[in-house]
């Protein structure tokens, strides 16, 4: 579900990639922004707002400035009244136009903050989208530690203690990369796309217990951390128990959900001797050979089914055969 934003926020987002500057002077960014849709306001500058969508941000371009001059003054204040007459969170100008006469008067009696960009239209649309997409799109927090193994991102998840973060750390210190522990900032990107990262004040610091914080970029290098990466594979650490379900082959393999997503999920069990961290780098190498298409675990079933069946046919032809 979307969440708002308010138009400050936005404002602040979008000031610097899209060249923005606000006209009227600084009011209305207590307005919120209900969806990421971005909107040309269309038809209802015209008088027909039937199917206008007031809820979204208006963008202005060319056309709609060309329009609004090209009519005489009294229809032109009459349908910039109705226009702002609508809850319109903001409207933003591209190319650097200058606005037609009453339309700054009118916006900012209404409240309605109006933002001009130098971009064109296009470019405007471009740039805009996907960051506003990134500021409504869903988001959880996490806890576990997330490491890019073998570019595969692995979360791994499990009680407090059980030994996450040294794993992560175990892994650093073998070349991989960590990107966040403890919490783990989850962003969905699309519908199948899962977005991890540190959160901003804690990012590539990690709590060793026994030793405390240490910061890992100043003991491991630039190299060892990255700021965000793809949540790809779950790696659920357990304690072992005498009656715990281990999965043996792996052709069931499980699954869970964040955020509607989809993913696979291993679960682990520690026991004395058991070496977590080359068992972590084995599930991301896996995971690339299933990604490449390479199952082993069905591999491996097919050829056990194709010497079961070459038997069962053996035993056939020898009772065909066998005349005594």
């Amino acid at each position: 579900m979307n969440r708002a934003v308010s138009v400050g926020r936005l404002f602040e987002r979008l000031k610097e990639p899209l060249q923005l500057e606000q006209l009227g002077g600084s009011y209305g960014h207590e307005r919120e922004v209900a969806n990421s849709d971005l909107s040309s306001p269309g038809l209802a500058i015209a008088g027909f707002v039937a199917r206008f969508m007031h809820g979204r941000p208006q963008v202005f371009g060319e056309t709609e400035m060309t329009y609004l001059s090209s009519i005489a003054d009294a229809d032109r204040h009459r349908q910039l009244d109705l226009f702002f007459s609508f809850p319109v969170p903001c409207v933003f100008v591209t190319k650097g136009l200058e606005l037609v006469s009453p339309m700054l008067e009118i916006a900012v009696a209404a409240g309605v903050p109006v933002f001009r960009s130098t971009l064109k239209t296009n470019e405007f649309y471009r740039r805009a989208k996907p960051l506003v997409e990134d500021m409504f799109a869903p988001t959880a927090t996490l806890h576990g530690s997330l490491a890019d193994v073998y570019g595969v991102g692995v979360l791994f998840t499990g009680a407090s203690g059980i030994g996450k973060s040294e794993c992560v750390l175990d892994l650093v210190e073998r070349g991989h990369r960590l990107v966040a522990d403890d919490v783990v900032v989850a962003r969905r990107r699309g519908n199948d796309i899962l977005i991890g990262s540190g959160h901003h004040l804690q990012r590539h610091f990690m709590e060793i217990r026994g030793v405390g914080l240490i910061d890992v970029p100043a003991i491991f290098g630039i190299r060892s951390v990255r700021q965000q990466k793809r949540i790809e594979v779950v790696v659920q650490l357990m304690e072992w128990t005498e009656d715990a379900v281990v999965e043996r082959t792996g052709l069931e393999g499980e699954l869970t959900t964040i955020l509607g997503v989809e993913l696979p999920i291993i679960t682990v069990y520690l026991n004395p001797g058991k070496n977590i961290t080359v068992i972590a780098e084995v599930i991301a190498m896996n995971h690339l050979l299933r990604y490449a298409g390479a199952n082993p675990a069905e591999s491996f079933n097919q050829r056990l089914m194709g010497h079961m069946q070459q038997k069962v046919a053996d035993v056939r032809n020898y009772l065909i055969q066998d005349d005594e």
